[in-house]
């Protein structure tokens, strides 16, 4: 496996990657002019045909790494029906729709056709779409693999497989999947692999479907911006959700994570209860309702969105303020997904864990295994309202990101710390003036 420099070149510009003029026109009418450090270390080997193993952080411009190379290589042919030529595999749906969203202006520069295909929605438009032929398919791998059992679909025409965010594919069990994917197209096509980390299951897939890659590690540390500010927020056994709603009215453009799908549900009902404009995002939802409340969120119709874990690589969203932990994630990794959610292509943002006093031990752990280093703030015992500044990328404090008022009397660790539980007396409340998630 070799390696190539990752820096980008004072003055670079997409034309100096060996993009077509048409191409680079079309980034310019969309404001792109200057590649990030992914896409000038990628595209180059991209274009030349090599297999790239890369590892960057989130919000590094990844999609056109891959993007522009795949319509570099197809512009000027033609694909049949049923038979694509390029093939992205994400593990998300909001992932894969994000995708198309990045890749569709350039696509259409070249006169080519992209087509999304996942679950949650009707089958009948994305065979049709398949039968019709299109040049690249952006897929989750469940619905992928049924569509060619059904023989709607077949890989043997690919000329460009990747696979973006493989950890968090091989994360949510679709190692068989994707392997099974990989054998059913043609041995002698281009393979990229972009993913946070490279062990276990990701290690698998490289050494069994790439050949000679070309690494690159763009920020290769732990996945930690420098322009993410953290804190540790200990509240109240009764104070948890007073204090979350109180820090994200002060706080407009969040993102907020629960355990479980019923936890996202009830906390944004009773955001919006209390004034805050909140959507959740979760499994139990349809894939027209998480799109819809998704597109809330972008659009700024919605100030929060409240998430499970599903949504913690699948929320591609630029300039968000601020990621809060309201239910601890179980493990390092997954806190690093979700607070990635924040300070996305060098942007400046803040992370907020909420814990009680007797899981503050465990959330100290899981930040050291994490990485992070945190300041500790308890509203409990705060004499009067609180701010808590982030900071900008000079050092200097930002606008105010937190503001939460006293709340109870403060209370002694006891017990053994265990991160991950919500206020079961908050998931009981519910509000009728919820108008989050459920299409009214």
């Amino acid at each position: 496996m070799s390696s190539r420099p990752t820096m980008t070149p004072a003055g670079t510009d997409f034309a100096a990657l060996n993009l077509t003029p048409n191409l680079v026109r079309a980034l310019r009418r969309h404001g792109i002019s200057t590649p990030t450090p992914v896409q000038a270390a990628v595209i180059p080997d991209a274009l030349a045909g090599r297999d790239i193993l890369a590892r960057a952080r989130t919000g590094s411009g990844k999609t056109l790494a891959f993007g522009l190379p795949i319509v570099a290589r197809l512009a000027g042919g033609r694909s049949h029906p049923k038979a694509p030529r390029a093939l992205v595999v994400a593990p998300t749906r909001e992932l894969a729709a994000q995708i198309r969203q990045a890749m569709e202006p350039i696509a259409q520069a070249a006169q080519l056709r992209v087509a999304t295909v996942y679950g949650g929605t009707p089958y009948d438009a994305q065979i049709r779409r398949l039968r019709e032929g299109v040049d690249v398919v952006i897929a989750t791998p469940g619905r992928l693999d049924d569509l060619i059992r059904r023989g709607t679909c077949r890989l043997d025409a690919i000329e460009m497989t990747v696979l973006d965010e493989a950890d968090h594919l091989c994360d949510l069990g679709f190692y068989p999947a994707v392997d099974a994917l990989l054998r059913l197209t043609p041995a002698s096509g281009q393979r990229l692999l972009l993913s946070a980390t490279l062990d276990g299951d990701v290690d698998r897939l490289v050494r069994t479907h790439l050949r000679e890659p070309v690494r690159h590690e763009i920020d290769p540390g732990d996945g930690v911006a420098s322009t993410m500010d953290h804190h540790v927020l200990v509240v109240g056994h009764s104070g948890k959700r007073e204090a979350a709603t109180a820090l994200l009215r002060a706080n407009p453009r969040s993102i907020v994570f629960t355990r479980t799908r019923h936890g996202a549900s009830a906390l944004a009902k009773q955001l919006c209860a209390a004034g805050v404009g909140a959507v959740d995002l979760h499994g139990n939802l349809t894939q027209r309702v998480r799109e819809r409340n998704l597109s809330r969120f972008k659009s700024g119709q919605a100030s929060v969105v409240v998430a499970t874990d599903i949504a913690a690589r699948g929320i591609h969203v630029d300039h968000v303020g601020l990621v809060v932990h309201y239910d601890v994630p179980t493990a390092a990794k997954a806190y690093l997904h979700r607070s990635g959610r924040t300070a996305r292509a060098g942007e400046s943002g803040a992370v907020v864990t909420m814990t009680t006093p007797d899981f503050v031990d465990a959330v100290v752990r899981l930040q050291q295994v994490a990485g992070v280093a945190a300041r500790h703030h308890d509203v409990r015992t705060a004499p009067q309202p609180m701010t808590v500044r982030a900071l900008s990328d000079s050092g200097q404090p930002a606008p105010p990101i937190i503001q939460v008022a006293r709340a109870g009397r403060p209370r002694r660790s006891t017990g053994r710390p265990s991160p991950g539980r919500s206020g079961r007396g908050d998931q009981r409340r519910r509000s009728r003036q919820y108008a989050g998630s459920r299409g009214r």
